[in-house]
């Protein structure tokens, strides 16, 4: 089995070390004495994993999913074999730290390298970004003492871990959580409630599993503080850690039932107990947790791992929307089917389908999205390496905020796009595309899922307009405003491109123009209520922005020593980006200024 449809490998390549500049990170302190070669190496581990052990079980997961007996969950054995590889090539730990076990890669090309996994087998991978997102946030903001055996057991394979927010009755309005953490005398507490859409929440993979739980202290007279003020964060092993640093008696975390999902059938998606009293542990009733960092800050905490599992979703939706691409543009090149407009004599052999325009429309649309969502979630993980490496504290800064700001249309662009894109991948097979002897039916299930995982577009849409955009005075938004305006420069000068700047320019100074309006609106009902479409417009021009940018980088390559056709195909998205897409920021906006409100006041009844 091959990897030729998982990724683009030259498009990986120019997107790190062509583009995001990734070798230059090698002169700073953080990553001294890495090379392209350590780089480029580990992607080939990457890429053979995707392509011998997680491709492979990919439709197997899809039609064989998670099966609960009541007492135990089965999965597929090959996600057990691809994860446990997986782990002994050191990647599960490939961007931590040496001290706890790491490679201290770039998370740029820790991403690159996992969009092949997810490309590959998004069910299977998920297990591991899981982990790596819980080792993370622990890392940053855990006692060492106590989270030390979990994140190297994370870093050997030996633990994996999840993340527990929300429950059946409150869904993403997580101040109104019910789970509770009772104070012990040791400093340890009981939890008890229920966890729901708990990915990766039991299985026998790995030896243990650590649980990430939000919950709420009771007060002295046993109530619950209202709002999300009161939310703090628990570390729950599945197993408690025994005298020896070793999992031993099990804790009641207990599994009460499998979600039957439509996609990621590979990822066990379950309801979970915390202290339902099928176990006692240590002779009481509780699950019993550990508490991160300081009482009522557990959801600030919590957003590390929820913005890192934000980039990941947006990551997994462009992988999975690139190899839709790649299957479809390796059909339309082999199947034959009518004939040219300039031949339509029926004595003439049938051409490839690649040679009709509209098939290739949608070739070049599935090719301008997932190249561009790739690009926007490199481009976010660089932003993450500027964070953690650059020496001067301006530049640290205004790195973090850039993230923070772009975080919610990294999630939602992608997944919006990328699936759109599978879409078109199904619409080029024609008939065969929506049956199961083809994958691109698969791809489209599981890439529906994302544009819900991790929040969604209308709560980024709200989180984007709302909050990110105002964040420090702005800060971010300037700081945007100079990255374009360097780009727009740049592209002037090259006379292919200078429509193009001319067009983003004009478009960023309407989005800027919008976003003043909005924020002088005194009625937040009314300032938000078209905040998806905000979303949708910032988001596209963002990503016009980034396809800009690396158009100045292919068409001065294109001229040199090295021009391909692979930079004149880049050129091509470019140019279709501009064409076809940057011409609907206009009608986003035109519902934001003024803000048409047939959505909100409509009354219910209407309906």
């Amino acid at each position: 089995m091959t990897s030729e449809l998982t990724l683009s490998r030259r498009d990986v390549e120019f997107i790190l070390f062509d583009w995001l500049q990734v070798e230059s990170l090698t002169r700073r302190q953080r990553f001294a004495g890495q090379d392209r070669f350590d780089y480029t190496s580990v992607l080939d581990v990457y890429e053979s994993l995707a392509t011998d052990l997680f491709k492979p079980h990919n439709k197997k997961n899809d039609s064989n999913e998670p099966a609960f007996d009541g007492e135990r969950v089965t999965i597929n054995p090959e996600v057990d074999v691809a994860l446990r590889a997986f782990s002994a090539a050191g990647l599960i730990s490939a961007s931590f730290p040496n001290e706890w076990n790491g490679m201290s890669l770039p998370s740029t090309v820790e991403r690159a390298g996992m969009a092949y996994l997810l490309a590959a087998n998004p069910g299977t991978a998920g297990y591991a970004f899981l982990t790596i997102a819980n080792a993370n946030l622990l890392m940053a903001h855990g006692e060492r003492d106590r989270v030390e055996h979990y994140v190297k057991a994370m870093a050997e394979g030996r633990c994996f871990g999840t993340m527990c927010l929300s429950e059946p009755q409150a869904g993403s309005s997580l101040a109104d959580i019910r789970t509770r953490a009772v104070p012990g005398k040791d400093g340890r507490y009981r939890l008890f409630g229920n966890k729901m859409w708990i990915s990766g929440g039991d299985h026998e993979i790995s030896e243990n599993i650590v649980h990430l739980v939000l919950a709420k202290i009771p007060d002295e007279n046993g109530q619950l503080p209202p709002g999300v003020q009161g939310i703090s964060l628990f570390t729950v092993p599945r197993k408690l850690i025994g005298a020896d640093g070793r999992p031993g008696e099990r804790n009641d975390v207990v599994l009460a039932g499998v979600n039957h999902k439509m996609g990621y059938r590979g990822t066990v998606n379950c309801l979970l107990n915390f202290g339902e009293g099928r176990y006692r542990p240590e002779g009481e009733a509780g699950a019993i947790g550990e508490i991160v960092g300081e009482p009522g800050k557990g959801l600030a905490y919590m957003f590390h791992m929820m913005n890192e599992a934000r980039i990941s979703v947006g990551l997994s939706a462009a992988a999975i929307g690139y190899t839709g691409y790649l299957h479809s543009l390796d059909y339309a090149k082999t199947r034959l089917q009518g004939r040219t407009r300039s031949d339509r004599s029926p004595a003439s052999a049938q051409v490839p389908i690649i040679r009709h325009a509209d098939v290739r429309r949608m070739l070049l649309a599935q090719k301008a999205y997932v190249s561009g969502a790739l690009a926007l979630c490199l481009y976010a993980s660089r932003l993450s390496d500027d964070i953690h490496s650059q020496e001067d504290a301006n530049d640290r800064a205004e790195a973090h905020g850039l993230l923070d700001l772009l975080t919610p249309v990294v999630k939602s662009w992608s997944s919006q796009w990328g699936l759109v894109a599978n879409d078109l991948a199904i619409q080029v097979h024609g008939g065969y595309g929506y049956t199961r002897e083809y994958n691109v039916e698969q791809f489209y299930r599981d890439n529906r899922l994302n544009p819900i995982h991790e929040g969604t577009f209308g709560i980024q849409a709200l989180d984007l307009l709302g909050r990110k955009t105002r964040a420090n005075d702005g800060a971010a938004m300037k700081a945007l405003d100079r990255k374009i305006a360097a780009t727009v420069s740049r592209a002037r000068s090259i006379r292919p491109l200078q429509d193009h700047a001319v067009t983003l320019e004009r478009a960023w100074e309407r989005i800027r123009l919008v976003t003043d309006e909005l924020h002088r609106l005194d009625d937040p009902e009314i300032q938000l209520a078209n905040a998806a479409a905000y979303l949708e417009a910032f988001g596209h021009v963002v990503v016009g922005w980034l396809w800009l940018d690396q158009a100045i980088v292919a068409h001065t390559l294109e001229n040199g020593p090295t021009g391909s056709d692979f930079h004149r195909g880049k050129l091509a998205a470019c140019d279709y980006f501009f064409g076809w897409e940057m011409p609907k920021v206009a009608a986003w906006l035109a519902v934001l200024n003024p803000v048409e409100t047939t959505p909100l006041t409509m009354p219910e009844h209407w309906f």
